[in-house]
């Protein structure tokens, strides 16, 4: 499974509905859209910051991500995006990879 962190921001529309519902509903709404697509949730967070709540969830693929942000975004309720994380061990490989690469205006 890959981890992914999302992130977003309610539209007034979406406010609304918070008000209406309160937080921990959307816990399981979440939960059930995930699990639909093969996923888990592993944590969910509201914010007072930048944006409105982060989530990190487990799926098994890009194309799993994107079918949840595609449902998320489409439904005019909040606008999120996906990240995904990588362990400390997939960082380590990915440090040992040779990249064939010049900067701009170097030779």
């Amino acid at each position: 499974m890959q981890k992914y962190l999302f992130y977003g921001s309610y539209t007034p529309e979406g406010y609304r509905g918070l008000l209406e519902e309160g937080g921990s509903v959307r816990i399981e709404v979440s939960k059930r859209a995930l699990q639909s697509v093969g996923g888990s949730l592993e944590a969910f967070y509201y914010s007072n910051g930048e944006q409105d709540f982060y989530i990190i969830v487990n799926l098994p693929d890009n194309v799993s991500s994107t079918a949840i942000t595609l449902a998320g975004n489409a439904s005019g309720t909040f606008c999120i995006r996906a990240v995904a994380l990588l362990t400390p061990e997939e960082m380590d490989e990915a440090v040992k990879m040779k990249v064939d690469f010049r900067p701009p205006g170097h030779s």
